[in-house]
């Protein structure tokens, strides 16, 4: 690939991204940035330890077919259907809009419509590996902005279709453009095998496919499964390709077919390491396919086309969001996950050139907006997430906090969550009334309609505690959502009011450290209790006794008890935190194997029966 052996460059590219995507990612850069660092770093126009990038690109762009494969498996048909407008509607309208205003700006410029048209239709593209990489990082695939931009780029992998059967019509190079196993055939045979092909994915993998992977699934050999399951990905993609489809679009219909199966989270499985791995080695030789000396020969026709490039489709994409019914800042998220040039231009500029659509110098200038703007787009997403997101945020009214009746109550609550709110029903059903402080007013406002004594203000401020009582109160349980919060306040309380007993909410083990040194009486960690009780549970239905379980359940409970309050003193020790987990590990397994025998020894004697 780039003049070393494939061990070298295999040890080249993986070095660089263990080195840069880890320290991007620390940065808050984001992975995706990163691998386009790496790439520029290690590239012909960086370091030059690899010289060819565009025989990385065909090799890495198996990872794009491996990505829609996956995605395919998560929408069941049904879903599709009911996603059909903003696929046709939604990406119809970018594709078409984009492309429309790119082709004219082209002509007005002075570059002929054959050349403006091609370049139009390229530039109207957008990446689906950034796109949906930034989507699966941010965990936002199946919100509403996630499901408008992956319709736009699925449409968008269709269009690629057409768009590749046009191109050659606006060539000088016509007599090159029969090619392939359809070349000189009428159209309407060439429709009939596309979809006949298409027709025989879906069939065989309603009713051949599930049968083959039982008899591998059987064997019980998972490497076969695992190479199998790459087998029919790129199987599917290759045939498609053959037939002139996108590879991708393969790949998905495929993933699509096999959403229902028993089979799909096993795919997922076996699939996914190698997808990360191929976008990965995309996004690296995206960043070696920036030409430096392209940028240098006239940075300001390059940087004015990036910039014109990302600004006008950014433009389209708020336009058209609006249209389709997404809030602003969901509408923002939406123009910047897809105002990028996509991997497929570089593909069509490549086809362009051999046609005779555009010059080779053009297209050298082309790739380089293109990988420009696929570098800028993480950035635009951290300029999203920490400047424009903040911004568009409702913001609250700052208010007062409320007045307090002043009824001597003998509980304060400070937060009243879905933590907190669960020891005010308790203490309300056992007769004990409590004054509540949160500090949301919307959730305040459902509080007061079900009768609940709640009032507006920061419990962590000792003015507002002082209102609410806090002198007279023989209770304060902290339970607000910021674990940093209840710290705080705890401290304060030990210091202000000091009859008053404090409870309080904690994280993690951690947590429940900082606020034992902060003076708290009873420590409850948000998640112990409730994941106690399931594992009481499971211990039953795998054929434990019920009391015995709930007597392992107690002991646990207890031993861990002990070991916090043991570990508050040596918890900055990590050599004696290691060793005081092995030594409550070996107690407990002690004490469930004497539990045990005593509990066998008294079945043998017939006792409890």
């Amino acid at each position: 690939m780039g003049g070393h052996g494939f061990l070298v460059d295999a040890f080249i590219f993986l070095t660089a991204a263990v080195i840069v995507v880890p320290l991007a990612k620390r940065g808050g850069l984001g992975s995706v940035l990163g691998y386009l660092l790496a790439g520029i770093a290690v590239g012909p126009y960086g370091a030059g330890l690899i010289s060819r990038p565009e025989d990385v690109l065909h090799f890495a762009e198996v990872g794009v077919v491996l990505m829609l494969f996956l995605i395919g498996l998560e929408l069941q048909p049904a879903m599709l259907w009911r996603m059909r407008r903003p696929i046709v509607g939604l990406g119809g309208a970018q594709v078409l809009v984009t492309g429309s205003v790119i082709t004219g700006a082209g002509i007005a410029l002075g570059a002929g419509w054959q050349a403006s048209l091609a370049i139009g239709m390229a530039l109207a593209l957008s990446s689906t590996a950034i796109g949906l990489q930034l989507l699966n990082e941010k965990r936002q695939l199946r919100t509403a902005v996630g499901q408008s931009a992956f319709s736009v780029l699925l449409f968008q992998d269709v269009a690629v279709l057409p768009m590749l059967a046009v191109l050659p019509l606006l060539g000088t190079n016509i007599a090159t453009t029969e090619t392939g196993p359809l070349a000189g055939l009428p159209a309407w045979v060439d429709a009939a095998v596309v979809i006949g092909v298409m027709a025989a994915i879906v069939l065989s993998g309603r009713f051949v496919l599930r049968p083959i992977f039982r008899f591998i699934a059987a064997t019980g050999l998972r490497e076969i499964f695992t190479a199998f399951s790459l087998f029919l990905v790129i199987g599917i993609a290759l045939l498609m390709q053959a037939i002139g489809l996108s590879p991708a679009l393969g790949a998905f219909l495929a993933g699509v077919v096999l959403a229902d199966s028993e089979y799909r989270h096993a795919l997922e499985t076996d699939i996914e390491p190698f997808k990360g791995l191929l976008l990965g080695l995309l996004f690296i030789s995206v960043g070696m396919s920036v030409d430096f000396n392209v940028l240098s020969e006239d940075p300001g026709t390059i940087l004015g086309l990036v910039a014109g490039l990302v600004v006008v489709k950014l433009a389209i994409l708020i336009i058209l969001g609006r249209i389709f019914g997404l809030g602003i800042g969901e509408n923002v998220l939406f123009a910047f996950l897809l105002g990028q040039g996509g991997e497929f231009a570089f593909v069509l500029f490549q086809f362009a050139v051999g046609q005779g659509a555009i010059s080779a110098d053009l297209s050298s200038q082309l790739v380089v907006v293109v990988a420009l703007s696929m570098v800028l787009t993480p950035v635009l997403m951290i300029l999203n997430d920490r400047v424009i997101q903040p911004r568009l945020a409702p913001r609250r009214v700052a208010r007062a906090p409320d007045i307090v009746d002043a009824d001597d109550s003998a509980v304060i609550i400070v937060g009243y969550g879905r933590f907190g709110q669960i020891i005010g029903r308790f203490l309300q059903a056992g007769g004990v009334s409590a004054t509540i402080l949160d500090n949301d007013p919307d959730h305040l406002e459902a509080l007061r309609r079900f009768g609940h004594k709640a009032f507006y203000g920061d419990g962590s401020r000792m003015d507002v505690l002082h209102a609410a009582g806090a002198e007279r109160a023989k209770l304060i349980v902290l339970a607000m959502n910021d674990a940093d919060a209840n710290v705080a306040a705890a401290k304060a309380v030990h210091r202000e009011f000091p009859q008053a007993r404090t409870l309080a909410r904690a994280r993690d083990r951690n947590n429940a450290f900082e606020l034992m040194a902060a003076g708290v009486d009873v420590i409850r960690r948000e998640t112990f209790d409730s994941a106690l009780s399931l594992g009481r549970e499971a211990l039953t239905l795998l054929g434990m006794h019920p009391y015995e379980a709930r007597r392992q359940a107690d002991t646990f409970a207890r031993n861990d008890r002990e070991m916090l309050h043991q570990g508050f003193e040596i918890h900055e020790d990590e050599a004696s935190m290691i060793a005081l987990v092995r030594r409550s590990r070996e107690q407990l397994e002690e004490i469930f194997r004497a539990d045990h025998d005593d509990t066998e020894h008294r079945r043998d004697a017939g006792w409890g029966e």
